[in-house]
């Protein structure tokens, strides 16, 4: 007997899009944003009783208020962009690096060695070289350890690089604990002489950062664009079969690859500690080795686009940490009006990448 469902067409059907084009990406996008916007606006509107222009002014503000939140802003953005900047050739290369954190965090903690036992002992550009050397050094070796066991043994780098951090956390807890002997916190490192502390630059000492990651956006798009190992990291992210057929050595790309991503959130640390916080804790990181796969994964490896999410992250963070502080509501409300944007952006790039045809005879003829 026939099934009366048999000849039932669906309603709709999911279709792969080819390559989408600029306006598309844009068009889409935009239209992400403004629906969030609304979708913000009534949360605000219905659930905390507040004028949503008014809180959309306040969020503007709490990056491009004054001067100063500006230049705060921008000395979280070079953090953050840098370690998406440093995921991208293993991303590309589908590594799964979820241990940024803990690469920065060793970075951070090398650099913090090197303050501590030789500030003050050995001139300024000998130090600041130690403590780039260093803390580059620490995070390469914590980025070649999962990849050297997923070289050799194949085993699964998502959680052998996150397992990673909480080794990185315990190490930097412990020495924390031992340098600060009874205090309750290590403060600032150097306090007195300042050694290993950036110049302060246009009243930042972050300055140097913010140069540096341009810098870095500049040379990541053009090594993995044109270089010779960016081709070969493109080749073996398509299919490690096609890549050995091609006479490419697997297992050195991916240890290769992974010293240089180590290497980069290693110079965060450094970048952090010198620019930045002139500390280490466990909280050096700040969470932004997990925010960067966000930044790397929307902006499809391309470091300029990395800078644009990054940018909008940070500007997100800023307008809801003010949003918290001027009408005085809770971090949740604040996080949802955040966390609203960011859904929105992230579920965009489903119609970016695919398209809905519905049933019928030309949602057949769609699908030819």
């Amino acid at each position: 007997m026939k099934n009366s469902h048999s000849g039932r067409e669906p309603i709709a059907r999911i279709v792969k899009r080819g390559e989408p084009s600029f306006r598309l990406k844009v068009v889409v996008r935009a239209c992400a944003v403004l629906l969030a916007l609304l979708l913000d606006a009534g949360f605000i509107y219905f659930v905390t009783g507040l004028n949503p222009v008014d809180v959309y002014v306040t969020m503007f503000n709490g990056t491009f208020g004054t001067l100063m939140r500006f230049q705060w802003a921008l000395r979280d953005f070079a953090s953050l962009l840098l370690i998406g900047v440093a995921l991208a050739p293993a991303f590309k290369m589908r590594f799964w690096n979820t241990g940024a954190e803990g690469q920065v965090l060793m970075g951070g903690l090398a650099s913090a060695f090197v303050m501590i036992r030789f500030g003050g002992i050995v001139p300024s550009g000998l130090l600041f070289t130690m403590m780039l050397l260093m803390s580059v050094a620490a995070g390469a070796l914590w980025g070649v350890i999962p990849a050297f066991f997923k070289a050799h043994f194949s085993t699964n780098e998502t959680l052998f690089t996150l397992m990673m951090n909480y080794v990185a956390i315990q190490i930097v807890a412990s020495c924390v604990t031992v340098w600060r002997g009874q205090a309750s916190g290590l403060g600032k490192l150097n306090t007195k002489t300042k050694a290993g502390w950036f110049p302060q630059i246009w009243g930042q000492r972050s300055t140097i950062n913010v140069i540096l990651v341009v810098v870095f956006v500049f040379a990541m798009f053009l090594y993995l664009r044109y270089s010779k190992h960016g081709y070969e990291i493109s080749v073996v992210g398509e299919s490690q079969n096609t890549a050995r057929y091609a006479g490419i050595h697997v297992g050195k790309v991916i240890i290769r690859t992974m010293i240089l991503s180590g290497a980069l959130c290693g110079l965060t640390g450094f970048l952090i500690v010198a620019g930045r916080d002139q500390t280490i804790s466990v909280n050096t990181a700040g969470g932004d080795g997990f925010t960067a796969i966000i930044v790397a994964w929307l902006a499809k490896f391309n470091t300029f686009y990395m800078a644009l999410i990054s940018f909008l992250l940070i500007f997100l963070n800023k307008g809801a940490g003010e949003i918290a502080s001027a009408y005085n509501l809770n971090s949740y409300a604040a996080d949802i009006i955040e966390g609203i944007i960011l859904f929105c952006i992230l579920g965009s790039e489903f119609f970016i990448r695919y398209r809905l045809v519905f049933g019928g005879t030309k949602g057949k003829e769609a699908l030819r």
